[in-house]
Order: structure tokens, then C-alpha cells, then sequence
């Protein structure tokens, strides 16, 4: 596998694209409610910090859902845990559309949240297990598929949108359904005996300094992203489809960093080092949000230009964990989305919450104060993360494979 070129990434067996379509649907679902945020509160009578909750329960029980999927796929296989995912996705999104309070809503979007952890845990190790050409060819072809399904679901979302804020629920239903299908038919069913993985392999694996570490890292890094992704539709004041363009914008700006911008950066200097330059610009980034907020244009470039930053450090932080520790990669995937998921939960009612407090500014500050501890924490232990910066290789082609970019 290792000897074919390269150029073979998108040339590639009908599974892997399935798992890839399926991919894009499952990324949308990040954005895909962002613009029509304020449409829900004022339909379902719900406060900014009742509509956040959408994100919290989706991210809470995503992250938590993570310690456990590594242990359910090793037992029915990565095809059953793929429509187990899908399977939910669809139906947890279908009772979000014909919810009729924000409470049900938030209660559907855990379920889905469940859903996602399942299907995104095992879908790089499964294009990685089927892909043709170097491992390293099927990571760009997952980060293609992340970055447009991050691009896409906000813009969806506000076409949709327009029309009701059930419409982009029931547009995840039916494109889930197709996804479901494709990986139904085309995926293979993988051979051979399954070795079982322990359940307490994640928090184990917590014990791990370096893992420890990034996955703190990556929770206060996690706060300034939602609080730029969940939090900016209210001061934006725009409506479903202003919004929309606003984040596919910003969708657009993470997927070409993280694809082309990311790699490039970690050719010319250590990963670290990329880490230490980009969060700092990340803080300035959300400092400036935080002074432009009642500029709809100043607050829209802070946006794009959060989605830049955004992009690197998704990539540049999971490369990181991927080369820190010699733990099984699903392993470690599963104890660091588990931490870094928690930041995005709590980021946005927090935002909402502080911005009725005080003001839309302090949600941007509480961002940027996240992000600089974020800085502290690699930079007080770079001694203990220098396997980050050593060279171990493309991914293994068993199959073991870290989330990229796991912003779902």
C-alpha cells in the first residue's frame, strides 16, 4: 500500500467515497444550526442561553460518547458501528424537526450528538483501512471531506433556513439516509478476529503527560472556537442566510488551511512551534472580535480570518497528538476528543450567559483568555511534549487512526 504514488488519492474504491459522503454529512452537522440559532429562540420562545444548549448536549454527549466507541467498535466490527452512528443520526434528527420545544430539541441533539461519536470515531480508520495509496493520502482525502462538510453545513443551514428552522433537521435526515445506504452497500464487512479493546483504555491513557497535555490544550483551544462558531449569530444580527454565507465563509477559510496551509507550515517548522504562533494570533483574533462586535463587517473578517487560524491548529494539534504517544491511535483519538470536546460544550451557554451580563464584548474576551491558557499550557510543558515534534510515520495502516480536526 505504502508504494503507490501519492497522486492516487482521489482515485479511490466506492467504499471510501461512501465513508466520505457520509463524512460531509456528518461534518455539516457542526454548522448546520448555527443560522438559524436566533430563528429557533424566537419560534420556541428560548433564551440565547437555552438555544446554546444545542451545542452543549450534541458536544457533551459526543465527547463523552468518544471513551466508549473504541470498545463498541473492536466488539461488532467498524461497518456495524458506522450505521449504528448513522442509523441514530437520522432518527434523532427527524424528532428535532418535529420538535415543538427548544427543551426536546436539545434533548434530540445528545442523541444525535451519540450518533456522531459513533459514525466519526471509525470513519478515518475505515477510508485509512480501505483507501488506495499511502495512509497519508487517505488523511487528506478525511480532511477534504471535513473541511467541506464544515464549509457547507452553514450555508445550508441558512437556505434552509429561510424557509423554517425545521429545514435543516429534515435536510441532515435525508441526506444521512442516503448516506446510510451507500455505506450499507458499499462498504465491505472487515475479515478476520477482532481483538477487543479494554473500556478504561482511554482514561488510562490520560496518564500519558504528553496526551494529558494537548487534550487540556485542545479543551481551552476548543472554548475560543465555539465561542466564534456558536456565539457570533446573536451580535451578528443578520438573518438564516446572512449567517449562513458568514460561516460558510468562515467553513471555507478552515478547510484550506487545514488541507493545504497546515502541512505546508509543519514542513518548515516543528509542530510546536506552529502551535505556539497560531493560538496567540488566535487570542488576537477573538480580542478584536470582542472590540468590532457592533460592526457587522468588523465582526464577519474576524470570523473568516478565525476560520485561517482555525484550520491550522485543527490539523497541526491532532498531528501533534498522533506523534506524542506510542498508545494505539484509536486509544489516544478517543481519551483527547473525549477532553477536548468539553471545552465545546461549555463555551457557548457561557458566552450567551456573559454576553446578557455584561455585554456581547466579554464572551470574545472569555474566548481569547481561553486561548492564551491554552498557549501556557504547551508551552510549560514542551519538554514533555517533544515526541510531538518527531517524525513516526503516516498513519498505520491497520487502521488505527486519530479524529482530524475533530470539531464535530
Amino acid at each position: 500500500m505504502s508504494g503507490t504514488p501519492q497522486g492516487s488519492v482521489w482515485r479511490q474504491p466506492p467504499q471510501v467515497w461512501a465513508v466520505a459522503f457520509a463524512c460531509v454529512v456528518a461534518f455539516m452537522g457542526i454548522g448546520l444550526v448555527d443560522p438559524i440559532l436566533p430563528a429557533i429562540a424566537d419560534s420556541l420562545q428560548a433564551s440565547p442561553v437555552e438555544t446554546e444548549l444545542l451545542f452543549t448536549s450534541y458536544l457533551l454527549v459526543t465527547g463523552l460518547a468518544m471513551l466508549v466507541t473504541s470498545w463498541i467498535s473492536s466488539r461488532i466490527g467498524a461497518k456495524r458501528t458506522l450505521l449504528l452512528g448513522l442509523g441514530l443520526i437520522v432518527v434523532f434528527a427527524l424528532l428535532c424537526a418535529v420538535s415543538g420545544s427548544v427543551d426536546a430539541v436539545i434533548g434530540f441533539r445528545a442523541g444525535w450528538g451519540l450518533g456522531n461519536a459513533l459514525f466519526i470515531s471509525t470513519a478515518l480508520a475505515t477510508i485509512v483501512g480501505a483507501a488506495v495509496g499511502r495512509s497519508g493520502a487517505a488523511i487528506v482525502l478525511y480532511e477534504a471531506a471535513l473541511g467541506l462538510g464544515i464549509a457547507i453545513g452553514p450555508l445550508l443551514g441558512g437556505l434552509l433556513g429561510e424557509v423554517s428552522w425545521r429545514g435543516p433537521f429534515f435536510g441532515v435526515v435525508v441526506l444521512m439516509a442516503i448516506g446510510f445506504l451507500a455505506v450499507l452497500i458499499l462498504v465491505r464487512d472487515e475479515g478476520g478476529a477482532r481483538e477487543p479493546m479494554p473500556l478504561s483504555a482511554p482514561i488510562r491513557a490520560l496518564r500519558r503527560p504528553a496526551l494529558a497535555l494537548l487534550a487540556v490544550a485542545a479543551l481551552f483551544y476548543n472554548i475560543g472556537f465555539f465561542v466564534l462558531l456558536a456565539f457570533s449569530p446573536f451580535p451578528l444580527g443578520f438573518g438564516a442566510m446572512g449567517i449562513g454565507l458568514t460561516f460558510f465563509g468562515w467553513g471555507a477559510a478552515l478547510a484550506i488551511t487545514s488541507v493545504w496551509a497546515a502541512p505546508a507550515l509543519m514542513r518548515r517548522m516543528s509542530r510546536i512551534a506552529v502551535i505556539l504562533i497560531t493560538l496567540p494570533l488566535l487570542a488576537v483574533d477573538l480580542l478584536a472580535a470582542g472590540l468590532t462586535v457592533a460592526n457587522p463587517a468588523g465582526l464577519v473578517t474576524c470570523i473568516v480570518i478565525g476560520g485561517l487560524l482555525l484550520g491550522v491548529m485543527n490539523t497541526v494539534l491532532t498531528e501533534a497528538v498522533m506523534e506524542s504517544t506510542d498508545l494505539p491511535r484509536a486509544v489516544a483519538s478517543s481519551a483527547y476528543s473525549a477532553v477536548r470536546f468539553l471545552g465545546g460544550a461549555v463555551a457557548p451557554p457561557a458566552a450567551a450567559a456573559l454576553a446578557h451580563a455584561f455585554g456581547d464584548t466579554v464572551p470574545y474576551l472569555f474566548a481569547a483568555t481561553s486561548v492564551l491558557i491554552a498557549v501556557l499550557t504547551v508551552a510549560a510543558g514542551h519538554r514533555a511534549l517533544a515526541g510531538a515534534d518527531e517524525t513516526g510515520g503516516d498513519v498505520p495502516d491497520d487502521g488505527e487512526a486519530i479524529l482530524i480536526g475533530d470539531a464535530a
